[in-house]
């Protein structure tokens, strides 16, 4: 399977896991490819992927974006450590479903435990990088990187 293939692939896997976790009304805007570093804004949640290909993904959006996506979800406001824990099961269920989808079509894909990075940063050590932008509903923007490793 060719790189090229193999990223497609999990992109629209992730796209198909990430709209059956979030039950709003998800659009998906068109991928651009990033070389490093990327620039983190408020919160987003790291997952990392072993197998036939390997990589990151990063699901990055502001603190009131993940606050009206939590609400939306479980009916009440979260904040701080809460809001945090939040944005790590989120990444670990929209990874997690994808991991399980990409398996069933012949690839072989592992995921880490989800890492949260809160506030300003920038993300290095990666080859290449894809940016998905996307917009949620009635709840805001966020951005997912894809990070290949060479």
């Amino acid at each position: 399977m060719t790189l090229t293939s193999s990223v497609t692939d999990l992109l629209d896997n992730f796209i198909t896991s990430l709209k059956g976790v979030i039950p709003l009304v998800v659009t998906v805007y068109e991928p651009v490819s990033l070389r490093e570093p990327y620039n983190k804004h408020n919160i987003g949640v790291l997952i990392g992927m072993t197998g036939d290909t390997r990589g990151r993904f990063v699901i990055d959006g502001d603190e009131e974006s993940f606050q009206a996506l939590a609400a939306s979800m479980f009916g009440m406001p979260l904040a701080g450590e809460m809001l945090q824990s939040f944005a790590g099961e989120l990444g670990n269920m929209i990874v997690g479903n994808l991991a399980t989808s990409i398996a069933q079509s012949g690839h072989n894909v592992d995921i880490t435990t989800p890492t949260v990075i809160a506030g300003e940063s920038k993300l290095y050590g990666f080859h290449q990088a894809i940016q998905l932008p996307m917009t949620i509903e009635n709840v805001g923007d966020f951005l997912i990187l894809f990070m290949i490793e060479a």
